[in-house]
C-alpha cells in the first residue's frame, strides 16, 4: 500500500507540473491571440484608409493595377488571419490539456541507453522548453505505438530514421477528469481487458466518440499503416471499423507535417446523413479539423448538376419494401452495374461520335465554312483523348475557321450565335444520350455479350425506359449516366483528394467503385467493410478482389478484424445465427441479458408489448433505445401507433438527430451505429425470410450494446428461432 501511495504522490506531482506547465504556455498563446487580433484589427483598418480609391477603379482600364495594389494590402491581412487562427487552435488544444494532459505512460528503456525513459502519452503534444523537450507525446507519434503493440518485455517502434528496439518495464494508465487524477493502474493483459469491458459497460454517447485510450494491437496496425495505397479492412459488426477510420484520418494528418497532408486532401465517403453526423466530433475531439464528408448522392449531384435524382435511401426502401417490384429492382441494379453493363457502357461510348453525334455542315454569312463529316472525322481521330475534350477543341477549331485566331473579327454578340449553334453538337446532354440505350432495343440487344438477351434482361430493359421518361433519374440510372459523364468530360473537382475512406463499402456495386477510380486516380483508398452486412445483395471475400482489380493500386493489403467489441456475449452470439462461418467472429466476452422474443396475438399486444420493453430499458438507465423497422414504411406505421404512448422521434431521410431517447430508425439508416437497446419491431416472417432478412436481422442485432429484443406479430420469422 506504502508504495502505492508513494506512486500515486509521484503521478499527481507529475500532473501538477504538466497543468502548470500547460498554463503558462496557454496563457502565452492567449496573449499572441489578443497581439494577432489586434494587428488584423490595424491591417483591415489600413487597407480601408489606404486602398480605398482601389475599390472604384477595379472595373475600370486600370482595373489590373488597381487589383494588384489591392492584393498588397489584402495580403498581409490573410496571413494574419491565417496566424491567428493557428493560434486560437493552440488554445484549444491547451485547454484541453489543462482538463486531461494525458491518458498514458510507458517507461522504455532504449537498447543504447543506460536510463529508462519516462514517455507519457495525451491526444496530442506538450514541450517543455525552448529545447523541444518532450513532457507529453501526441498518441500518434512512433514511439506511442508501443503503448498500443505490446505488453512488458522486448518492443521496438518504427521512426523515420529506421527501427528503435529496447525493453518496455512499465505500461500505465490514467483516468484524469478536469485536471484531477482519479486512479491509474499499471496494466497486463487481464487487466487492459476489465478496463475495456468496464467502459464498454457504459451507456453509449449521442455522436461516436474518440477511443484512443482503448485502441487494440491489430486496430492500431490500420491506423498507422503508411505503405498501402490501398489498404481494405474486413471487420466484423462491433470491431471498431469507422472508429479506425477516423482516428486513420487523424493519424494522416499528423503524418502530414511530413507529407503535406492536410484535412481538406482526405474524404470520407458515409453510408448516409444520420452516420455523417454520427462521426461528426471525433476528428475535432482529437484536436484536428474536420475532413470533408460526402454520401455518396452528393458526388451523383455533383456530376449530374441539375437533374433530380431518386434519394439512396429511396432507392433502398423501394428495394426492402417487399413491392411487385423488389425483385426487378434488385436485378436491375445488380446487372446495371455489372461488368457485363460496364462493357455495354464502354462500347456505347466508342459508337457514340459515330451513331450518335449529328454533326451538321456549318455555314457562315450564306458560305459552307466546314462539311459535317469532316467535323467527324476529326473527333474519330485521337482515340486516347476524351471525347469531351475533343468537342470542345472542335468548338475552338470552329470558331476560329470563321473569326480567325484569338478574338478575331466579328463581334461578340455574333460570336455567340455561331457557338451556340456549334454548340448543338458539341454540347452533349448526357441523361439524352443514356436515353437511346433504352430506346433504341436493337442497338441495345447488340451490344450485349450474348446472342440472345434472357427475359430478366428484356424486363430490365423495358422497366428502365419507362423510368427514364418520368423526369427522376432512377439510383441505378444515375450511377451508369455519371460513369458515362466522367469517360466523356472527366472531372477536377476532387483532384486536391490524396486520401479516400469507404465506409460500409460492401453495399457499394462494381460500376460505383469504377466512378471512384475516375473521381480519385491520385488518391489512396481506405476501405472499410463487412460482407455479411451487405444490403439486399451478397457478397463473399472475393468482394474485396474485385475492389482491387477495379482500383489497381500499387500496394494493397486486407486486413481481418475478427473481434467484436460491441455488443454482449449473449447478443452477439444470438446474431451470429444469421450469418455462415460464424465460428471465424469472437466475442470480447461482456456478459449481460440474452436476448428475448415476443411473438403478439395481434397490433394491440405488439403496441403493449414495445412500451412495456422500452419502459423497462429506461428504468435500468438505458439512454438510446432503438425501435428499428426493416422500412421508412413501417417505422412511420409504428410512430404513428406509438407517438400518443411514448416520448418517441421518427428518424427518416433528411432527419437531424442526437441519437438518445427513444427513436424509430429503418434498419438501412442504422448502418454503422450503435445503441444501448434495441427492439426490432418488426420481426415477423413477412418482412425478414430467404439469405437478404438474414443479413438484415445480423445488421440490426449487432447495433445492440446491452439489451436486445424482437417483436413479431402473430408469428415471428422463422430465421429468428432457427438454430
Amino acid at each position: 500500500m506504502g508504495n502505492h501511495q508513494t506512486e500515486r504522490a509521484y503521478e499527481e506531482e507529475r500532473l501538477k507540473q504538466t497543468i502548470s506547465l500547460a498554463g503558462e504556455q496557454l496563457k502565452q498563446a492567449k496573449e499572441a491571440a489578443e497581439r494577432k487580433k489586434s494587428e488584423i484589427i490595424e491591417a483591415k483598418k489600413e487597407v480601408r484608409e489606404n486602398a480605398s480609391h482601389g475599390f472604384t477603379s477595379l472595373w475600370t482600364s486600370d482595373g489590373f493595377e488597381a487589383l494588384a495594389e489591392l492584393s498588397q494590402y489584402i495580403n498581409p491581412v490573410t496571413d494574419k488571419m491565417i496566424d491567428y487562427e493557428e493560434e486560437e487552435h493552440k488554445i484549444l488544444l491547451l485547454e484541453n490539456m489543462i482538463k486531461s494532459p494525458y491518458f498514458a505512460r510507458i517507461d522504455f528503456k532504449f537498447d543504447d541507453e543506460d536510463e529508462v525513459e519516462e514517455i507519457y502519452i495525451g491526444r496530442s503534444s506538450l514541450r517543455k522548453n525552448s529545447y523541444h523537450e518532450m513532457y507529453v507525446y501526441d498518441w500518434r507519434s512512433p514511439v506511442a505505438s508501443i503503448f498500443y503493440r505490446f505488453m512488458k518485455g522486448e518492443a521496438y517502434y518504427d521512426a523515420p530514421c529506421g527501427r528503435i528496439t529496447g525493453e518496455l518495464s512499465l505500461k500505465r494508465q490514467y483516468e484524469i477528469n478536469n485536471g484531477t487524477l482519479e486512479y491509474f493502474f499499471d496494466a497486463d493483459v487481464q487487466i487492459v481487458d476489465e478496463f475495456l469491458r468496464q467502459l464498454l459497460s457504459q451507456n453509449t454517447t449521442a455522436k461516436m466518440k474518440a477511443i484512443v485510450e482503448t485502441i487494440q494491437q491489430e486496430q492500431d496496425v490500420v491506423i498507422r499503416d503508411m505503405e498501402s495505397d490501398l489498404l481494405m479492412v474486413q471487420g466484423v459488426a462491433g470491431s471498431g471499423k469507422t472508429s479506425i477510420a477516423l482516428h486513420r484520418a487523424a493519424y494522416l494528418m499528423y503524418q502530414g507535417l511530413q507529407t503535406k497532408l492536410s484535412a481538406n486532401n482526405i474524404m470520407i465517403i458515409s453510408p448516409n446523413s444520420i452516420f455523417e453526423q454520427y462521426i461528426s466530433n471525433v476528428l475535432p475531439e482529437l484536436g484536428e479539423d474536420n475532413v470533408v464528408s460526402v454520401v455518396f448522392e452528393d458526388i451523383l449531384n455533383a456530376i449530374l448538376k441539375d437533374r433530380k435524382i431518386q434519394p439512396r435511401n429511396d432507392f433502398l426502401e423501394n428495394l426492402l419494401a417487399d413491392s411487385q417490384h423488389t425483385e426487378l429492382i434488385k436485378n436491375s441494379i445488380e446487372f446495371k452495374t455489372s461488368k457485363t453493363f460496364l462493357a455495354v457502357l464502354d462500347q456505347f461510348l466508342c459508337d457514340i461520335p459515330d451513331q450518335w453525334i449529328e454533326f451538321d455542315d456549318v455555314y457562315y454569312e450564306g458560305k459552307c465554312v466546314v462539311r459535317k463529316q469532316a467535323l467527324k472525322d476529326k473527333i474519330l481521330g485521337r482515340t486516347e483523348t476524351p471525347l469531351g475534350i475533343k468537342l470542345e477543341q472542335l468548338e475552338d477549331y470552329v470558331l476560329e475557321l470563321i473569326f480567325g485566331a484569338g478574338k478575331g473579327r466579328g463581334q461578340k454578340e455574333e460570336r455567340l450565335i455561331v457557338k451556340q449553334e456549334i454548340q448543338k453538337f458539341t454540347k452533349i446532354d448526357i441523361v439524352e444520350l443514356y436515353k437511346i440505350l433504352f430506346s433504341k432495343e436493337a442497338y441495345f440487344y447488340s451490344l450485349l455479350q450474348d446472342n440472345e438477351p434472357s427475359e430478366r434482361i428484356k424486363r430490365i430493359w423495358e422497366y428502365t425506359g419507362k423510368n427514364l421518361e418520368t423526369g427522376i433519374l432512377h439510383y441505378d440510372d444515375a450511377i451508369a449516366a455519371a460513369y458515362l459523364y466522367l469517360k466523356i468530360y472527366g472531372t477536377n473537382a476532387y483532384k486536391n483528394i490524396r486520401q479516400v475512406v469507404i465506409d460500409e463499402a460492401q453495399d457499394y456495386y462494381p460500376l460505383q467503385y469504377e466512378l471512384f477510380s475516375l473521381l480519385f486516380s491520385n488518391a489512396k483508398f481506405t476501405i472499410l467493410g463487412d460482407i455479411n452486412q451487405t444490403l439486399a445483395k451478397s457478397e463473399d471475400i472475393s468482394f474485396y478482389e474485385q475492389i482491387q482489380n477495379i482500383l489497381h493500386k500499387k500496394k494493397s493489403s486486407l486486413i481481418m478484424l475478427d473481434k467484436s467489441f460491441r455488443c454482449t456475449n449473449e447478443i452477439l452470439t444470438f446474431g451470429l445465427k444469421f450469418i455462415e462461418h460464424r465460428s471465424e467472429i469472437k466475442s470480447f466476452n461482456r456478459q449481460g441479458d440474452s436476448p428475448e422474443v415476443f411473438a403478439a396475438d395481434n397490433s394491440g399486444i405488439l403496441i403493449d408489448n414495445i412500451v412495456t420493453e422500452v419502459k423497462q430499458c429506461q428504468e435500468r438507465g438505458l439512454q438510446s433505445i432503438a425501435l428499428i423497422c426493416k422500412t421508412e414504411q413501417n417505422a412511420v406505421r409504428l410512430f404513428n401507433k406509438l407517438k400518443h404512448r411514448l416520448e418517441v422521434q421518427l428518424i427518416r431521410s433528411g432527419s437531424e438527430s442526437d441519437l438518445q431517447g427513444v427513436f424509430i430508425i429503418p434498419v438501412y439508416m442504422s448502418k454503422g451505429l450503435e445503441f444501448d437497446a434495441v427492439l426490432i419491431c418488426d420481426a415477423d416472417s413477412q418482412n425478414y425470410r430467404g439469405a437478404d432478412g438474414k443479413n438484415l436481422l445480423y445488421v440490426a442485432c449487432t447495433r445492440a450494446l446491452h439489451r436486445l429484443s424482437l417483436f413479431g406479430e402473430k408469428e415471428v420469422s422463422p430465421l429468428v428461432s432457427q438454430d
